[in-house]
């Protein structure tokens, strides 16, 4: 049985304890399987984040750090959890679905849309199937599915991975990074410091490779032959 790791951030204590009291109602019903973290602010809610949260139920009004702002940080580290705000204002509503919220739940909180929005959440959710790659670099904390990095290049000493437009340095050498990304379907090391995600190459010009997001990366020409036949063989399973 999957255990599901469930956050809930809410500077009411009373809020808390019933949530989780409804959650392991929710639980008995369904047969699911909750692990619980509580926190009762956004700031110690980011610094206690864990990559591997599936379900984030966030408060929206907390006097230190709000839920909004809050979601913005989450969402700037982990695109794939998934987000319910909590609130007793609907004016704040629309303003969290720019977070990608799966929904809200208004104070006081009922079993009965609790149990809706989690049917809704377990029937659509895919997250456990996406294998992903956890770090922490001087910016902070970040979560990057595989499907997402475009490619790793060698940065100084580290390396730099690309995804859903950020770029954030991870501590490690090239051929660490290389055994991780290598080790998952679509990566190839085209070069002594570049790893492509296959998934994202356009196409061939020259000794360059054309990434849908308009970048260009070398591929080095010992590589080159073994590079253009894995990108064969990966669009051949594609069509």
């Amino acid at each position: 049985m999957i255990l599901y790791k469930i956050a809930i951030c809410d500077d009411e204590d009373t809020l808390i304890r019933e949530l989780q009291d409804y959650l392991e109602r929710y639980s008995d019903e369904m047969g699911q399987e909750f692990c619980y973290f509580s926190y009762y602010d956004g700031s110690e809610l980011l610094r206690g984040y864990r990559p591997d949260f599936d379900l984030i139920f966030l408060d929206i009004k907390m006097e230190q750090l709000n839920g909004l702002k809050t979601a913005e940080e989450i969402r700037r580290i982990d695109r794939s959890v998934g987000l319910i705000f909590l609130t007793s204002m609907k004016q704040y509503v629309f303003k969290g679905y720019e977070y990608n919220a799966i929904n809200y739940l208004l104070k006081p909180v009922k079993y009965s849309i609790l149990k809706m929005e989690l049917d809704r959440y377990f029937t659509y959710y895919h997250g456990k199937d996406e294998p992903y790659l956890s770090f922490s670099n001087d910016s902070g904390k970040y979560k990057a599915l595989y499907k997402d990095l475009s490619y790793a290049e060698t940065e100084k000493r580290n390396v730099m991975l690309h995804f859903q437009g950020q770029e954030q340095v991870i501590y490690k050498n090239m051929k660490e990074v290389a055994r991780l990304l290598c080790a998952q379907p679509g990566f190839v090391r085209c070069h002594q410091s570049f790893v492509v995600n296959l998934s994202f190459v356009k196409g061939m010009e020259g000794m360059d490779v054309v990434l849908s997001t308009g970048e260009r990366i070398p591929v080095s020409q010992p590589r080159r032959k073994e590079f253009m036949a894995r990108l064969a063989d990966y669009w051949g399973d594609m069509l």
